[in-house]
């Protein structure tokens, strides 16, 4: 029995957007980076969340495979799940002798030294490519982008599906030419499957007043949804473009 314990925000028992089909999605506690446009604020002291073992966690995970299907699991999100490593790499291990699929949804910000058991057992990586330079990973989320590069390159020599998520964030990121260099850095990843530009909301805000914190972006305005359709279209002709090109040569 693996008495490893992790601490955990909450559940969604049946998700249909954090990964392919209809998906148990854990939420971590506890994250070290302050991303500037994050949407969970509540989940980032370590010290909160409930205290469950890999095993009682997978079983109640497993109760809803009847619902997954063909392509549904388990998706890890939090905070930051990389930042309880051991944990999250037992309760893979866990799901996979269940026959249960995984996805490890992460910022990548994370040395691969820890990383490297949970990527054993992970089916998909889901990472959330917040920025293009070092500059700005660092003043925007304080997180080291080297790390991250890293981590991506280590997905793709274990052959691990990849799929690049990115908060498209009207001042900062919501341009053509961003998103094409965004896409451009992204495919350079052969493992890369997807982008997926999400819109920039603020559901988050009543988070940020009961914490007693300020939202960075609390004057920012919400992402245009046609408008980020219209770039996810850009996204996904180019990824096309590219995949092609990567075949010929």
């Amino acid at each position: 029995m693996n008495m490893c314990k992790g601490k955990i925000h909450s559940v969604q028992s049946l998700g249909a957007v954090d990964g392919p089909g209809l998906r148990y999605v854990v939420f971590m506690q506890g994250c070290p980076f302050r991303c500037v446009y994050c949407h969970n604020p509540d989940t980032w002291n370590f010290q909160e969340g409930e205290e469950t073992t890999p095993e009682e966690l997978a079983r109640k995970a497993e109760r809803m495979k009847p619902y997954f299907g063909a392509d549904g699991g388990v998706t890890v999100t939090g905070g930051e799940p990389l930042a309880q490593s051991a944990f999250v790499a037992a309760f893979f291990k866990e799901l996979h002798a269940r026959g249960v699929h995984t996805a490890l949804d992460t910022s990548g910000a994370w040395p691969v030294a820890e990383a490297a058991g949970v990527l054993e057992h992970t089916d998909l990586v889901l990472v959330d490519f917040k920025f293009l330079t070092a500059e700005e990973y660092r003043t925007c989320c304080g997180a080291d982008f080297e790390l991250i590069e890293t981590f991506l390159r280590e997905t793709e020599k274990r052959g691990i599906p990849l799929w690049v998520r990115h908060v498209v964030t009207p001042g900062i990121t919501a341009k053509e030419e961003y998103i094409r260099a965004l896409t451009e850095k992204a495919a350079r990843c052969s493992n890369l499957e997807k982008i997926e530009l999400l819109p920039f909301r603020k559901l988050c805000l009543e988070k940020y007043r009961a914490l007693g914190r300020a939202f960075p972006l609390a004057d920012t305005p919400e992402m245009d949804p046609e408008q980020c359709e219209a770039l996810q279209r850009t996204a996904d002709s180019l990824l096309k473009c590219l995949k092609l090109n990567a075949k010929k040569e």
